[in-house]
């Protein structure tokens, strides 16, 4: 049997990296997006290129009502679920003081960087533990949160609480899924490249070379993919509840 993993907003970005690096490391993959458009449609027709099985998995991560229903669709066409990369995630509507923060801004951030990492986390988890699981696969939740989760950028400081609300519920869920040998990881990356960063990717570029990272560039998403990829694939055995900094040393502490 092979691994199949779901990743969420796998469309583009740090996502579509993911997909790619997993189905490079031999997974079946479905691809995940709000709605079915050109994009998510886009997306396939990368990995089909590749030749991975793949699938579209159009389904709305903040929907918490359509997820036991979207995870059983990916099964039946791909095969048992043995990996969820939770890797949807929005910014904040506005940058900007916090004292000026809309509820909209908060609940958008914490409705989706949060709350849907949470109850996508219990649908999988509940279909692992409701039937048996092939002891020679390795079964693992990669959560992408932020580097905003440990260091505040006051800009955007909703964007920061629902991003530290995901880091818990990964410790959370690494607690209680470790004895059922499913392993949990955290990944939170720092300056990357993106659709979402690109506004202020310039400005970071400059940062990081003159110090702000300890290697002097912004990160990638294909670095993402090939994290996450080594964490779902179970190439750092013997770990689960781990926080993988992928910010180039920005947050080590420094005289």
């Amino acid at each position: 049997m092979r691994q199949v993993a779901l990743v969420t907003g796998s469309t583009r970005g740090i996502g579509l990296a993911a997909a790619q690096a997993l189905a490079q490391a031999g997974f079946a993959v479905a691809i995940n997006g709000p709605v079915e458009d050109e994009e998510l449609h886009a997306a396939i027709g990368h990995m089909q290129a590749l030749g991975a099985p793949v699938m579209a998995a159009a389904f709305d991560v903040s929907d918490v009502s359509a997820h036991a229903a979207s995870l059983a669709v990916i099964e039946d066409r791909l095969g048992p679920l043995t990996t969820l990369v939770n890797n949807a995630g929005v910014g904040v509507l506005q940058r900007g003081d916090l004292l000026d923060v809309s509820e909209a801004s908060w609940d958008r951030c914490v409705g989706i960087n949060a709350r849907a990492l949470f109850f996508l986390s219990q649908a999988f988890a509940r279909r692992l533990l409701a039937r048996q699981r092939d002891a020679d696969l390795f079964h693992s939740i990669v959560n992408v949160t932020s580097s905003n989760a440990m260091a505040v950028a006051v800009q955007r400081s909703e964007y920061c609480a629902s991003k530290a609300a995901a880091a818990m519920v990964s410790k959370a869920l690494a607690v209680r899924l470790g004895p059922e040998n499913i392993a949990v990881y955290d990944v939170q990356p720092g300056l990357i490249a993106t659709d979402m960063t690109a506004p202020v990717i310039e400005m970071y570029r400059q940062r990081a070379r003159d110090g702000l990272t300890l290697f002097p560039r912004v990160g990638t998403p294909d670095d993402m993919g090939a994290i996450i990829a080594a964490l779902a694939s179970g190439r750092l055995p013997y770990t689960t509840g781990q926080v993988i900094s992928a910010d180039a040393g920005m947050l080590v502490p420094r005289f």
